[in-house]
């Protein structure tokens, strides 16, 4: 057996085991509401039998030459059965997808079972497809190249047959065919298509090298543009999936020179998706997660990234101290103001947001609501405890009158404030409109960078990014080429100095 084919077999196993670990890792049962899952696999569903689709059209149009291979569709020991039946799997899949969608939406009851067990399949077909596209290309590799050749132009359709009068066969045959150079012609024209924020034909494309090209130098940049593409997308349902497609390159590329930002960009996803503190918490402790683990990875090598994801854990967890500090309030007032009990409540959460949060902006009143709660319970020593720090840590709180007047009430020492913290401020108000803004729309104001890893959102021509650093490198990036900061920009260029890189060759009119 060839050193080619050893290495075919061996990335058709690594994505069949990336292909499960997507269905029992991150995007695991629960991740989401289920119309966030059902839009999930919706996508993924889609873009597998697009790409499929691709490579049958190419088949077919191959066929049509050679008589011997004209049933070769209804044959499944050839590569164009294979495909045929993993796209009518796919068809399968979306029907039993559009049921259950159906039942979500008119408010049916469903087994969240059945969910689980679509979610699931949906993952392994996905698996299944990248595979059999995989062993399609290594029979059907070219050594002869017709890149920078001129094509015949082509009448123009549907790409695909699903975007109305946006691409023509060009496409096609950029997908189909298997060419030596056509991997660095795909990558160049997937960073294009994303910079138009045709989101779904980029994908596409670098899908293409994934599944086409195993030893291709571009395929672990290809990999980690595609969650690139869903993270500059930003839809609830493209972050989840930009969160599975990092977690999945960091698998591969542990220890590569962008895994830093690579993380940083899973916790920003996570905090995209944070609402207000009223709401539910599960994807601020989530990004909590992600942002300790980058500390804990990259403090050393990476300290400009540190302090970037530092910054950004204290802002998520503020959310978390005031999800906890409302639902203490709620017990706080129960049992304090209404004498209704709940006392223990109120202090064990009170006591998680000091623990777990010692630079929450508002320790101040979660301090002085707990030493009361000990008043009530006529622990005065617990209670002037807290009373003291106040007086001593928060010396600028609207608490600290009150806090003295107690502690002149129960006898205790009031000490002297820390003059280390006398430039320390209580948060500012949020204004009146900021708030309602905040409010309607469910927006926590977080530091997010809406730029993805290799490419930013907005594309500016005199921009040289680290995409473009790839394309010239033929495929990776070098550790010095990597700016400092937390940014996808290398250098800015005058346009017109700018060589951009050609995408398509000439076509023959």
């Amino acid at each position: 057996m060839s050193l080619k084919q050893n290495r075919i077999i061996l990335l058709s196993l690594v994505i069949l085991i990336s292909g499960f670990s997507s269905a029992f890792g991150q995007n695991r049962p629960g991740d989401g509401t289920d119309l966030q899952r059902l839009e999930v696999m919706r996508d993924k569903i889609e873009r597998v039998r697009r790409s499929l689709n691709s490579v049958i059209s190419v088949l077919r149009e191959e066929n049509k030459e050679d008589k011997a291979k004209k049933d070769d569709e209804k044959k499944l020991d050839t590569p164009l059965g294979r495909l045929v039946s993993l796209e009518k799997d796919g068809s399968r899949l979306s029907s039993d997808l559009n049921s259950l969608r159906g039942k979500v939406d008119r408010g049916e009851k469903y087994e969240r079972v059945d969910l689980d067990t679509l979610e699931q399949a949906v993952n392994e077909y996905q698996a299944r497809a990248d595979t059999a596209q995989l062993e399609v290309a290594s029979t059907r590799a070219t050594p002869v190249s017709t890149i920078g050749q001129a094509r015949e132009k082509k009448k123009k359709k549907k790409f695909l047959g699903i975007f109305g009068g946006g691409g023509s066969d060009e496409y096609e045959e950029l997908l189909g065919s298997v060419q030596v150079g056509r991997d660095r012609e795909l990558f160049v024209v997937a960073t294009r298509e994303v910079r138009k924020r045709n989101y779904d034909v980029g994908r596409l494309l670098f899908q293409t090298i994934i599944t086409t090209y195993p030893d291709s130098p571009y395929l672990p940049m290809s990999k980690l543009a595609v969650g690139d593409s869903f993270y500059l997308e930003g839809s609830t349902s493209a972050l989840i999936q930009a969160i599975g497609a990092y977690q999945e390159w960091l698998t591969f590329f542990p220890t590569h020179p962008l895994s830093c930002r690579v993380i940083l960009k899973i916790g920003e996803a996570e905090m995209r998706q944070v609402g207000l503190p009223d709401r539910d918490a599960t994807r601020a402790k989530r990004a909590e997660t992600r942002l300790k683990a980058l500390l804990q990875q990259c403090k050393d090598k990476e300290p400009v990234i540190a302090t970037e994801a530092s910054l950004r854990l204290k802002e998520v967890q503020d959310n978390l101290g005031l999800h906890n500090l409302l639902i203490a309030n709620y017990y706080y007032a129960q049992s304090v103001e209404q004498k209704k009990g709940g006392l223990k409540g109120a202090q064990s959460r009170y006591r998680e947001i000091i623990d777990k949060y010692p630079d929450f902006d508002f320790t101040d009143e979660v301090l002085y609501k707990l030493a009361v709660t000990y008043l009530i319970e006529e622990e005065t020593d617990q209670a002037a405890r807290y009373f003291q720090r106040i007086v001593s840590d928060f010396p600028n709180s609207e608490y600290v009158k009150k806090s003295t007047e107690q502690l002149e009430l129960i006898g205790a020492t009031i000490p002297a404030p820390n003059p280390e913290r006398m430039k320390v401020l209580p948060p500012e108000n949020v204004s009146f409109f900021q708030n309602f803004k905040n409010q309607l729309f469910g927006i926590y104001p977080m530091t997010i960078d809406r730029n993805g890893v290799l490419m930013g959102k907005d594309f500016d021509r005199e921009k040289f990014e680290l995409i473009d650093q790839i394309i010239d490198n033929q495929g990776d990036i070098l550790v010095n080429q990597i700016p400092q900061a937390p940014t996808t920009v290398i250098k800015v260029v005058p346009a017109a100095a700018k060589v951009v890189p050609q995408a398509e060759p000439p076509i023959k009119q």
